[in-house]
């Protein structure tokens, strides 16, 4: 048999070095093999539950006069060494199961009572024997029943089977060891040679063994004989039931001095009944009478926290409803001056702060139709409609006083010699002392604004159109600049263009000057109109800034002159909200502020048209820049007055254009018209007039005009050409090369003449095309029509056959030829003097000649080849001939 590991000294000195410190006595220790695994019918651990190696040890723990036991678990760490990883306390040792499943009988679990999660399953112990396991086993049931007084609950084992083993393998001998302080019995256990002490001891004594062998010895029997053993302790349980009847019996003196005793004790129990039901009655007496006195105090506590509450919240209502006497004097009877601002506007303040107390969301529903909070609240309706009234009364007679005062005085205005910027700083300094009174109009009464609105409108209109119609009166009449003729295309003019160019810039200064003083200041009175006037809507300028079409400046040089200083009353007005209603009155109140100042505009911009018609391109120009830079869209009527005046300067423009295409139109009244017409280099002219003008601007406008101009020039030029068909080709081509001419350098960089300019090219090569043929024909007009009646042959019958048909024959070919090329040297000159005779463009004659010659010796190539082709026996001249020839002309 091999030797068990609880002899092993060294094992048991490593447990004690693993636990040294902790003052316990290693007992038993065991080498062990730990798994979570469930046995299978194979008898083997699963995979995922491998079994470690482990060691068990019991230790013991002296403490006072008790001894506690306790399981040790150590593991083997790296190097060899053991270390403790699980103490548990044999006290709380509940059950002690021997695995059914393992073959072996070697597997065993121990449960504790204390353990915190009982759903996990507790590990497995593997001995590597039964004797082994029993010795263990047994150690842990004797250490149990000696130090607790108790066994745990033992499954999977006999007892009788683990006392007969204990009994064949332990030798026992009573021994006596002092632990500390106490002396305590426990069973040394001596097995093998070694006779080792060990703390287990048996299970059932040798008297008790005795016992139950004498009492078996006496039932010796058969299976048949278990009724007989049967009636027999049936009979043994009666005679101990009489037994035990006889002695109860045998007691009866003492029972019935127990009884006396009962029967005093329940009469004096009675009388103490009787007493209690009666203190009962009485106590309940006393607390019902206490409740109902608490009862009465509670409700007047009650009646007294709610009387002092009333009186409180009396007390705040009427304070609510009081009306001081200075703010009743200054909504009543006060006066607007600016010294008593201060006191209006405290008193407007009190004034909405008291309605708005009066109203359910800030009073409490409950007082909303008491008698005193309806009276109060008509008192302050009344209050207001008088203040509403007489402030709005005040402010309308303080607009018209202020705007007659400034037209009364007539430095406010351009004079002659004199432009002089409008200048508001002053009536909007004196209108800003009412502005907060406006803010307040606005939360007591919004249709109060209505009036006033109209009646600022109204006086302001008549300042401003003064100030426009002055200052472009004045405009006008300091510009000094030379009438340009609006004929410029009308031949009746002459050739000269002398007249046409004059410096009219002044004009477009002049507009220019009129928009740079008077739109930035349009902007900036609606917009001080509209945070003036309460309008709920977004800033119209930018902080700080004008508009950005200005480039000399806001007329508001010192920043935000719109900016009142105050902040909106009403919480519920938010600047940063788009009211579209707002919006919509504000354009209609701006449409009636500044309504009539356009007509002031229009008159310079007519003014401009007549002095120089071509300054509309420039007007226009400086409009779209500020038209541009206008982005608010509370600031409608600027916007809208822009857009009138490019509208009305493109009418102007449109108006100059037809007048001219008018003139172009009249060319084509004359019968014979020879040599190049007059208005293609006025046209030039013009051109390049307007593009001087242009200034970086949107082309639009002008290429436009170019489309309209050169499209009426080209058509005149085609009806003028059918006039006189025996010379329309070469008065088109002169005037489709003088058209060229006269734009290469515009063309070059304006996309829309580089446009026409192709065209005219490719007119002009078709009109000398046409007439170089009709002068070829002319001359060479037998021998290109013998070449063309061959052609038409050659698409039904054969080369070979052509010799033999009439008027083709080798005799006619050599009649021809002899008519034709006898004297060509004078058909060539003659050529050139027909091409000279009505050209009238003398510096086209070299050109169109090297066309001739170029297209003649190409018509006589293809003649050549079809005499080659047909009559191979015949020799005329030779091409390289005639080349030279014609080289030499």
């Amino acid at each position: 048999m091999a030797k068990s590991s609880a002899d092993d000294e060294e094992l048991r000195r490593a447990c004690e070095a693993a636990i040294e410190g902790t003052k316990q006595k290693i007992v038993l220790s065991m080498r062990v093999a730990k798994s979570r695994g469930i046995w299978g019918k194979s008898g083997k651990l699963g995979r995922n539950h491998m079994a470690k190696p482990r060691v068990l040890a019991l230790s013991t723990k002296a403490k006072g006069p008790q001894t506690k036991a306790f399981l040790q678990v150590l593991k083997y760490s790296t190097g060899g060494v053991l270390e403790a990883v699980k103490l548990y306390k044999l006290k709380h040792l509940s059950k002690v199961e021997v695995i059914t499943n393992d073959p072996s009988g070697c597997t065993f679990t121990l449960g504790f009572d204390n353990l915190r999660s009982q759903s996990v399953a507790p590990p497995q112990w593997t001995m590597r024997n039964i004797d082994d396991r029993n010795r263990f086993l047994l150690c842990i049931l004797n250490m149990c029943k000696d130090l607790l007084g108790r066994l745990p609950k033992v499954v999977g084992i006999d007892v009788v089977e683990m006392a007969l083993w204990a009994k064949e393998n332990t030798p026992t001998v009573t021994t006596r060891r002092t632990v500390q302080d106490g002396p305590v019995h426990v069973a040394a256990a001596v097995i093998g040679s070694d006779l080792k002490v060990s703390v287990e001891k048996e299970l059932v004594s040798q008297a008790e063994e005795e016992d139950m062998e004498a009492l078996l010895g006496t039932y010796v029997m058969g299976i048949s004989e278990a009724e007989a053993f049967s009636e027999r302790l049936k009979r043994e349980l009666l005679a101990l039931e009489a037994a035990n009847v006889h002695a109860i019996l045998e007691s009866e003196p003492l029972i019935d001095e127990v009884l006396q005793g009962l029967d005093a004790a329940t009469s004096c129990v009675e009388d103490m009944d009787e007493w209690l039901g009666i203190f009962n009655v009485k106590l309940r007496h006393m607390r019902e009478d206490i409740e109902s006195i608490e009862t009465r105090n509670n409700k007047l506590e009650m009646q007294s926290v709610n009387n002092k509450a009333l009186i409180e919240e009396l007390d705040k209502l009427l304070e609510r409803m009081r009306v001081p006497s200075e703010y009743a004097a200054s909504l009543t009877g006060g006066s607007f001056d600016e010294a008593r601002m201060l006191q209006n506007t405290e008193a407007c303040e009190w004034l909405t702060g008291a309605l708005r107390g009066l109203e359910v969301p800030d009073l409490d529903p409950t007082y909303a139709n008491m008698r005193a909070v309806k009276e109060k609240r008509a008192e302050l309706e009344k209050l207001k409609a008088t203040f509403v009234r007489r402030a709005s009364e005040f402010l309308r007679s303080y607009f018209t006083s202020l705007v007659d005062f400034m037209i009364s005085d007539k430095s406010y205005f351009s004079q002659r010699g004199q432009l002089k910027r409008p200048d508001h700083a002053d009536l909007r300094y004196k209108c800003r002392t009412y502005a907060r009174l406006l803010q307040h109009l606005k939360s007591l009464d919004k249709n109060c604004l209505g009036p006033l609105r109209k009646a600022y409108c109204s006086s302001l209109n008549l300042l401003l159109r003064r100030e426009a119609r002055e200052f472009a009166n004045e405009l006008r009449a300091g510009t000094k600049a030379s009438r340009n003729p609006s004929a410029w295309l009308e031949a009746s003019t002459g050739s000269s263009q002398s007249g046409n160019s004059a410096d009219t810039s002044a004009v477009s200064e002049a507009y220019s000057k009129m928009l740079t003083i008077f739109i930035p200041l349009l902007v900036d009175e609606s917009s001080f109109f509209s945070h003036f006037m309460c309008f709920e809507v977004p800033a119209l300028v930018p902080p700080g800034g004008g508009t950005n079409g200005n480039k000399s400046g806001s007329y508001n040089d010192n920043g935000s002159d719109d900016d009142l200083g105050i902040m909106d009353i009403d919480d519920n007005d938010s600047k940063s909200s788009k009211n579209s209603a707002d919006l919509v009155a504000l354009n209609e109140a701006l449409q009636e502020l500044l309504d009539g100042i356009q007509d002031d505009f229009y008159a310079v911009v007519d003014w401009a048209y007549k002095i120089d018609p071509l300054r509309c391109i420039s007007m226009h120009g400086i409009t779209e820049r500020y038209l541009s830079g206008q982005k608010a869209d509370a600031a409608g009527f600027v916007r809208m007055l822009l857009g009138e005046l490019e509208s009305r300067i493109s009418q102007q423009f449109t108006r100059f254009v037809d007048e001219a295409c008018h003139q172009i139109e009249r060319n084509e009244r004359n019968v014979r018209q020879m040599g190049v017409v007059s208005y293609i280099p006025r046209f030039a002219t013009l051109a390049t007039r307007m593009e001087q003008y242009i200034q970086g601007q949107s082309r639009d406008l002008i290429d436009q005009a170019y489309t309209k101009f050169v499209s009426i020039m080209f058509v005149t030029l085609e009806r003028i050409a059918q006039t006189d068909p025996k010379y329309s080709d070469i008065f088109l081509l002169e005037n489709y090369a003088a058209f060229q001419n006269s734009l290469y350098d515009l063309a070059n960089v304006v996309p829309t003449l580089a446009k026409f300019y192709h065209q005219a090219s490719e007119a002009y090569e078709q009109a000398c095309t046409r007439h170089i043929s009709m002068i070829i024909y002319m001359q060479f007009e037998k021998l290109f029509q013998f070449a063309r009646r061959i052609e038409d042959l050659m698409y039904t019958i054969t080369p070979e056959e052509i010799p033999f048909q009439l008027g083709l024959s080798k005799m006619d070919l050599r009649k021809m030829l002899k008519a034709s090329l006898s004297a060509v040297d004078k058909s060539i000159a003659a050529m050139y003097k027909k091409l000279q005779k009505n050209l009238t463009s003398e510096e086209l004659l070299p050109s169109l000649w090297e066309k001739c010659k170029r297209e003649f010796l190409e018509k006589y190539d293809s003649f050549a080849q079809l005499v080659a082709k047909i009559y191979p026996t015949e020799n005329i001249t030779s091409v390289e001939e005639m080349r030279e020839l014609l080289a030499t002309m």
